[in-house]
């Protein structure tokens, strides 16, 4: 029987702790025996979970790991303290051995503090995605992406990714038929389509108050449905496309047409989310060439096609009492 090991720590995330706890507990063979022993572990017996809800009496210690087929390290709370040496340590002499090891969310800063991910890609939650690249330079973070396999070290995204992760390991172990099993036992399709990128908020880079181009980037965003070249902006601030592009990097941190692009996307994903408009009539609303276009850039950006992304966060709008849809301004408008 494999064993599988979550390593608790101080304010661990309760669903973090969960789900992998789920899946693997949920796997049945064809002949319904079950192929993973799952246990818990911590440094000490009690353990507080984020929030004010509840502690944990965890019976198992740090020893549990080295007893481990794989270990999963759930995320905790911002409030928690870095990993101690000991645990450091017994993650490391885990990895030696050639255990497997796989973080949920956040969890993955105890993998980069342990130097488990040092030369290695890795994901986490999109929120933290670039905190953990700046404070672990060696890692490589892809923040679009549900879950990143090296083979002995795994990452996934946030919570429900890790869930996505456990699939992938019980596929890699038993193959798609138990897999699928499991999938259905936790009501989740095996795969789901698209990564992460899908659920990121695409904001604009700020802007210092007050900034000259202020009125330039209102008068972008109104007329996103138009052909705006870099010239159009130049000209509409009074500068030369070259002064105009340096300034523009100056204060916002991106290019003239990186911003554009990205309220265009953003434009797109409004639309689809708030309006039955077909798609063909929103890709000339936020302004791409032709449809074909959009499809591209759009799944470029964002990691799927138009018609899914509007499938998975298409709400049911707001009605205006006649039964027609009414629809709010676009986030992050004016």
């Amino acid at each position: 029987m494999h064993t599988v090991a979550i390593l608790v720590l101080d304010q661990v995330v309760p669903f973090d702790m969960a789900a992998p706890m789920t899946v693997f507990d949920w796997t049945r063979l064809p002949d319904g025996r079950r192929p993973y022993r799952v246990r818990l572990c911590a440094e000490s017996p009690d353990v507080r979970a984020d929030g004010d809800g509840f502690t944990l009496r965890v019976e198992r210690g740090l020893e549990a790991l080295a007893e481990a087929d794989t270990i999963i390290v759930p995320g905790c709370s911002e409030e928690a303290a870095p990993p101690s040496a000991d645990v450091v340590a017994a993650l490391r002499r885990a990895a030696e051995a050639g255990t497997r090891i796989a973080s949920v969310c956040v969890g993955a800063f105890v993998l980069a503090e342990a130097g488990l991910l040092d030369g290695l890609r890795a994901t986490t939650h999109w929120v933290a995605a670039d905190v953990l690249a700046r404070r672990y330079p060696r890692v490589e973070v892809q923040p679009d992406v549900l879950y990143v396999d090296n083979g002995q070290i795994l990452t996934s995204a946030g919570a429900a990714a890790a869930m996505d992760m456990c699939l992938h390991l019980i596929r890699r172990d038993l193959g798609s038929a138990v897999a699928a099993h499991a999938a259905r036992m936790s009501v989740m399709p095996l795969e789901r389509e698209g990564g992460q990128a899908q659920f990121i908020v695409h904001e604009h880079p700020p802007v210092p108050r007050g900034s000259s181009l202020e009125p330039l980037l209102e008068w972008i965003e109104d007329n996103l449905a138009h052909d705006i070249t870099l010239g159009a902006m130049a000209t509409r601030s009074g500068m030369s496309e070259r002064t105009f592009s340096r300034r523009f990097r100056e204060q916002t941190g991106t290019t003239p047409l990186q911003w554009l692009l990205r309220a265009r996307v953003r434009r797109a994903q409004y639309l689809l989310e708030n309006s039955d408009q077909a798609v063909e009539r929103i890709a000339g609303q936020a302004g791409f060439g032709s449809p074909t276009a959009f499809r591209e850039r759009f799944r470029r950006v964002v990691g799927t096609t138009p018609q899914a992304y509007r499938a998975a966060f298409q709400g049911k709008g707001l009605s205006d009492g006649s039964g027609r849809r009414k629809t709010a301004a676009p986030h992050g408008r004016r």
